[in-house]
């Protein structure tokens, strides 16, 4: 940047951490007031640009750089998508720099007509017909790209006037075929309204409402139905409108607000169960704080009381061994406990809470299949969209939690597999059989080793470590 001294430091740390794909990105005062918002296909380099006029005095963009004392962006997919967004942001916020896209009829505005079965258009300017706009727009080119990702997503009618026969955009599912009644006015006019409240920027309502829906209709054993609101949702899920990238504090109150809870759960602690068919099976803990990873906290547990299959007295051990070093060594409690698994999972653990005598510790799990919330005192689950920003944490935690009990796993299944080549070798008694699983650590490096060398480093004579090799046989990759 050519005034890059002039910025300051914690702008052009901001602008460092800004990513590189499409987007929006917000310009805000020391107010936190929105005073100019725009696309880019690069919200870095975009922003970069802007800044290269930072300092100047004079001209419309160097005065309002001058009032800029914070960057926030929003990532989507497309920039298609971006263009959609900034026109629904600006129309919202009205920021004193954006002028050009207040009012002025010359750009480009989606629109939904107004007939028995409403259309998808890009129009120039508004007129007084009963038609819904949504706009205005500066890029009509992105505006058609937008037309046809929205057209995939919410197949409504091409022809001017109702064909007496199914056309091609029908066997492309991408018009419902309301002409041959292959589609009924209330189905077509849900899908307009979802197409409203998806350029209205009410994703997460749209998605809650087809939620219900498709509980209502798994209810009646409408399955088909039910699985075509849900693929409808997965979709709506990789298209979604993002957030801004709030601090942690934000999002935690999203979380404590949609679970209801009393306090902001600054401190969450989230246990996850990994067994193969109940051979070395281990728990995991991780720890998040102020919504971010605290891995200096993370915990594992080799199960110790459990034989075979059983997750949820796998659940119980862990959580009772956690809870009890509270007492035992001074560890801290938190806000939250998460509970990878659904209702089982979760009264195992909250019957161990309640053992412990913490029954005032509040604990959700998040059920693999749809990853939905369960609470104890709740009796249906929290169904929070895809773009929440509160399921996001709760993911996050739960696959956290996954990898570590999985790193875990494999770490004891590898030792094991070394302790059990070990155990077949003759006059390799316990003590040899510890110096070599600590001064070399597997039977990969033993196998790689002269036996001069195991010899020295073990302790052993080298006829020993002869016959170690031997036993063990070469390496697999040998040549």
């Amino acid at each position: 940047m050519a005034t890059e001294k002039l910025i300051p430091e914690y702008l052009k740390n901001r602008i460092r951490e800004l990513p590189g794909g499409p987007g929006v990105y917000i310009f805000r005062d020391h107010n936190k007031k929105p005073v100019y918002i725009g696309k880019a296909l690069s919200i870095r380099k975009r922003v970069m640009g802007h800044f290269r006029f930072y300092g100047e005095g004079f001209g419309k963009e160097g005065v309002m750089l001058s009032q800029v004392s914070r960057v926030d962006f929003i990532e989507t997919p497309t920039e298609a998508e971006a263009l959609l967004l900034e026109a629904s942001l600006v129309k919202e916020a009205m920021p004193k720099y954006n002028q050009e896209l207040k009012d002025d009829k010359s750009f480009p505005y989606l629109k939904i007509t107004n007939e028995e079965y409403p259309r998808l258009l890009v129009a120039r300017g508004r007129k007084a017909d009963g038609a819904k706009y949504f706009g205005p727009y500066t890029n009509a080119k992105l505006l058609r790209q937008a037309v046809r990702m929205l057209r995939l997503q919410f197949p409504l009618r091409t022809c001017r006037t109702l064909p007496k026969r199914l056309c091609l955009m029908y066997h492309l599912n991408q018009c419902g075929g309301p002409c041959e009644a292959k589609q009924t006015g209330d189905s077509y006019n849900d899908t307009v309204k979802e197409l409203e409240a998806f350029l209205l920027g009410r994703r997460d309502a749209l998605v809650r409402n087809l939620a219900r829906r498709m509980k209502e209709h798994s209810k009646n054993r409408e399955y088909e139905k039910a699985q075509a609101l849900f693929v409808e949702i997965q979709a709506l899920s990789a298209v979604p409108t993002p957030s801004l990238r709030p601090s942690g504090n934000i999002v935690l109150e999203e979380l404590r607000a949609a679970i209801e809870l009393k306090e902001v759960p600054r401190r969450i602690e989230c246990f996850d169960i990994s067994n193969i068919h109940g051979k070395e099976a281990v728990g995991s803990m991780v720890v998040f704080v102020d919504g971010k990873p605290a891995r200096s906290e993370y915990r594992r547990f080799r199960i110790k009381t459990v034989t075979g299959i059983d997750d949820y007295k796998m659940m119980r051990e862990v959580v009772g061994r956690r809870y009890s070093r509270v007492h035992a060594e001074g560890w801290p409690m938190p806000d939250l406990v998460v509970i990878d698994g659904g209702r089982g999972h979760l009264a195992a653990a909250k019957a161990e809470l309640d053992a412990g005598g913490f029954q005032d510790l509040s604990v959700i799990s998040i059920a693999k299949q749809h990853e939905h919330l369960f609470k104890p005192d709740r009796e249906g689950p929290y169904v929070l969209p895809p773009t929440s920003q509160a399921l996001q944490v709760v993911r996050h935690l739960r696959d956290e939690a996954h990898r570590f009990a999985i790193q875990y796993h494999r770490r004891l299944h590898k030792k094991e597999a070394m302790v059990s080549a070990l155990d077949e070798i003759p006059g390799v008694g316990p003590v040899t059989k510890d110096r070599l699983l600590k001064r070399i650590g597997s039977v990969r490096k033993i196998r790689s080793l002269p036996a001069s060398e195991i010899a020295e480093r073990a302790g052993i004579g080298e006829k020993t470590a002869e016959e170690i090799l031997r036993a063990l046989g070469p390496r697999k990759d040998a040549a």
